[in-house]
């Protein structure tokens, strides 16, 4: 009888030690779906200086979630004009930069101040203006000759004047007219990133020269009363590039999570949020993913 218990209670062991092991097999690869699916990092902290567009547009709110989700990492976002975010990359006060202002960036890489620089992805500047147009820009076939009406008929023009890529563009364009808008009553600079930029504009009934994602996610949010007076010019493709400040230069950067980040926008995962990112909205992407392409391939 004793022996029957024992081999009874034996039996019993085998079986529940089976169901453990069977159980916990069966588990693994939904716990991994479900929690990261790398090793946690190290250093979990990663400083990200990128231009408000990327903030204001919403695009980070899908993006850093993704990325966080799948490295355990954990992103501080410095959201300030590309002149801003470029300058912290030099000083190495900031891990990564998401920035759109290509001529400037690569004065960076130049200087050995940052590496890995990876085309991400573009859009478009568009110029906005009152419904009624003022200064008659509908027609004007550059950004240039429009420019010429507004200064012409002193119609109130906002700029960021915040050295962002937006403002880059504009200076670049104010000097193909010919004109030196600086100064003058019509002028006014916020000194502010691209929402605030259009809430003044919207406020004061101005032009204004913005990305096309940050004006159609601002125009969801509400009426601001300014509608597109001229785009698609080629003048005024938008591209944004990726790249990490250089850790031989600044040791205590986290190169790590610099490269994961770096990483993720140009995968596969990263392009197809940036692809999807605003359809449902608006029925359009807000952002063309080109990870992989050249400058030349890209088009408005």
């Amino acid at each position: 009888m004793f022996k029957k218990r024992s081999r009874f209670m034996l039996l019993m062991v085998a079986l529940v030690s089976l169901a453990l092991v069977l159980t916990a097999c069966s588990s693994t690869p939904s716990d991994q779906k479900a929690g990261q699916s790398q090793p946690a990092p190290a250093n979990k902290d990663v400083i990200l200086a990128t231009t408000t567009s990327t903030q204001d547009s919403g695009l980070l709110d899908e993006i850093l979630p993704a990325f966080e989700q799948k490295t355990g990492y954990k992103v501080k976002t410095i959201s300030v004009g590309t002149g801003q975010a470029l300058a912290m990359g030099e000083k190495g006060e900031a891990d990564v930069l998401l920035v759109h202002a290509p001529d400037s960036e690569m004065k960076v890489v130049e200087k050995g101040a940052a590496v890995n620089r990876n085309l991400v992805m573009h859009n478009d500047f568009i110029l906005i203006g009152p419904k009624d147009d003022p200064a008659k820009i509908k027609g004007s076939k550059t950004t240039a000759e429009a420019f010429k009406k507004i200064a012409e008929t002193k119609k109130l023009f906002v700029s960021r004047g915040d050295d962002s890529g937006t403002h880059k563009l504009e200076l670049k364009i104010w000097k193909a007219a010919g004109i030196t808008p600086a100064g003058n009553s019509w002028y006014q600079e916020t000194g502010s990133g691209m929402g605030q930029s259009l809430n003044v504009a919207s406020e004061k009934n101005g032009y204004l020269l913005t990305d096309r994602a940050t004006f159609l996610a601002q125009s969801q949010k509400r009426d601001l009363g300014l509608e597109i007076v001229l785009e698609k010019e080629p003048a005024l493709l938008n591209i944004y590039h990726v790249m990490d400040v250089n850790p031989e230069k600044f040791p205590k950067v986290n190169k790590d999570g610099a490269k994961a980040f770096n990483d993720f926008l140009i995968s596969a995962e990263g392009q197809k949020i940036i692809k999807d990112f605003g359809v449902s909205k608006f029925g359009q992407p807000l952002f063309i993913p080109d990870a992989g392409k050249k400058v030349e391939e890209l088009g408005v």
